[in-house]
């Protein structure tokens, strides 16, 4: 779910041409969630084979990435690793989440209440460790770099965009700039260019250190709900008057196992992988039409004209062979 600081942050509009030539380092299962809960049927049944697997993610992440790339856009997908122990009731409040969400989904459908219904399934969608493996299956085959986090994929992205390896992280969340990342870019997996926001670090009134302190205040991933009565706001003022972690904690009733010192370490220097390569190769051709065609019954003719349209400008910038 991220940290929620996004009143606080400023969002400015940023073109699709403007990234021409980037690197992206995208956080992989937050793109992958959003492809499983929004294509769907009208009814919220995710594209599935003949065999009822679902499909939507190799679907998002084929013809998505695919229009990055002939956008001469350059993702990296980086996935998450073992999450933190203290991590672990954030991780249970999900899964009842999607419980909750799944019954919900099954009675709108019973009724007929589809909008209902839709809504209900997009917040039920699970990632598998079968999608994860079959995902980075499908990147390698187009040539597509993955690489696997230590722990938090976004933290694994902040650094590779620190090591200036990326131009910013993709995602969602704003966990993102916490962990250092200079840049956030939002709603790339959405269709519509116009709606593409970026996040500068550089350019908040806020420190990484101030945000850090904000977010652990009003809840992250690690301190599910924050400090009782404390939101963005009122943590913003908080912070602004007292400054620093020792004092701030003098003003708050903490109320979680975790220390606050111990989360604010985690968010400055998190566990990420510092010998990485990024390398991008050549689409093999029939690879992908094996995994998404003969495997998931995808058309064939529709995967082989997005391959042919990207084929075509073998040899430039613009194509995956131009990495």
């Amino acid at each position: 779910m991220g940290v929620n600081i996004s009143e606080l942050v400023t969002f400015e509009p940023i073109e699709m041409e403007s990234l021409t030539g980037r690197a992206l380092a995208i956080d992989a299962l937050n793109m992958i969630y959003q492809f499983l809960g929004n294509i769907r049927q009208a009814d919220g049944t995710p594209l599935m084979d003949s065999q009822g697997n679902i499909t939507s993610h190799l679907s998002g992440l084929f013809y998505r990435t695919s229009n990055l790339i002939s956008k001469s856009l350059k993702p990296i997908y980086v996935f998450d690793g073992a999450p933190p122990d203290f991590k672990a009731i954030e991780l249970e409040k999900r899964r009842e989440i999607r419980a909750a969400a799944k019954e919900k989904w099954d009675t709108a459908l019973r009724e007929g209440r589809l909008d209902d219904a839709k809504r209900h399934a997009q917040a039920s969608a699970k990632v598998t460790q079968e999608m994860v493996d079959e995902s980075k299956l499908l990147l390698k085959a187009m040539g597509v770099p993955t690489i696997q986090a230590k722990s938090e994929g976004e933290a694994q992205c902040a650094r590779i965009c620190m090591d200036g390896k990326a131009f910013a992280t993709v995602s969602q969340d704003f966990d993102s700039l916490l962990f250092g990342s200079p840049r956030t870019l939002r709603n790339l997996s959405i269709a519509k260019s116009e709606t593409l926001q970026i996040v500068e670090l550089s350019a908040q009134r806020l420190s990484r250190e101030e945000m850090i302190l904000i977010g652990i205040l009003v809840g992250t991933d690690y301190n599910v709900g924050g400090v009782n009565g404390l939101g963005p706001k009122k943590a913003l003022a908080l912070v602004e008057k007292h400054k620093t972690l020792e004092e701030i904690k003098k003003q708050v009733e903490w109320k979680f196992d975790i220390e606050m010192e111990t989360l604010f370490e985690f968010f400055m220097n998190p566990p990420v992988e510092k010998d990485y390569s990024i390398n991008f190769g050549r689409p093999n051709r029939e690879k992908i039409i094996e995994i998404l065609c003969e495997k998931r019954d995808f058309s064939k003719e529709r995967v082989k004209n997005t391959l042919d349209k990207l084929e075509e400008k073998k040899g430039t910038q613009t194509s995956l062979m131009g990495f």
